[in-house]
């Protein structure tokens, strides 16, 4: 389904919501900032991630805005939320994972079924040569290098966790495919920059913009602070709007 059982959730009368313990307003550099976080219905494989904007976030635009959404919305669009019942990890996915820094905020590839998927997409050979040096840091005090060697692939996986929105709670949800290309067929239906976004309560980054002049270093400074939450809140969009 792409409709909750009760369909889509109201919009509230402004259209957008500010999540619990969030700030609406941030000022970065001088300037102010508003990140209007947006609800939408459940997204699935059965949706169209640019009909999804268009039906959500477009109506609410200004000019000036920016239209930031999360990388899981998008990579569940595209068929890359996958069952935990169908990965089958491997011996090694369930020796590496034992190595992994668990974290409040997402278990990333601490357990057998994400390690798994990251050797998948990243390759062993990728996998087993960012473990060596994560390894080598480790002894220098020093954490970061494994997913600076395995990269955004691997950054981007996401297991479920106690906080994870069903049907969610039982899926690995990979990176997006493309991520630059669907900001810029996004942008082209809306008519508004798009930037797709990996953020979290502990790091960010930028996945994919809808053109290359965006400053993605900026925009990480404007959602640092993970204005759409890491729960169950619900919103996989935003708008960013100077003040």
């Amino acid at each position: 389904m792409s409709e909750l059982e009760n369909g889509a959730p109201e919009q509230p009368e402004q259209g957008y919501v500010v999540n619990p313990e969030k700030n609406e307003t941030i000022t970065v550099d001088g300037v102010t900032y508003r990140r209007l976080c947006i609800k939408t219905h459940v997204i699935t494989d059965q949706d169209d991630i640019c009909q999804v904007v268009e039906k959500y976030a477009a109506p609410l635009v200004q000019e000036g805005d920016i239209i930031f959404i999360t990388e899981k919305a998008v990579a569940c669009t595209q068929k890359r939320a996958i069952p935990l019942k169908d990965i089958h990890p491997r011996p090694l996915a369930r020796f590496l994972s034992r190595f992994v820094l668990r974290t409040p905020y997402g278990i990333g590839l601490a357990m057998p079924e994400t390690m798994e998927m990251a050797l998948q997409e990243c390759g062993t050979i990728r996998i087993l040569f960012a473990a060596a040096v994560s390894a080598v840091g480790k002894l220098f005090g020093i954490r970061g290098w494994f997913y600076n060697i395995a990269g955004y692939k691997a950054r981007s996986i996401d297991g479920p966790c106690d906080f994870t929105l069903p049907p969610y709670n039982h899926y690995v949800v990979l990176g997006p495919d493309k991520p630059d290309e669907v900001a810029r067929e996004i942008s082209q239906k809306v008519k508004t920059p798009v930037a797709i976004t990996d953020i979290n309560d502990l790091e960010g980054q930028i996945l994919g913009t809808s053109d290359k002049s965006m400053d993605r270093a900026l925009l990480c400074k404007i959602l640092k602070d993970n204005p759409l939450g890491q729960c169950s809140e619900q919103t996989p969009m935003g708008i960013i709007r100077k003040v």
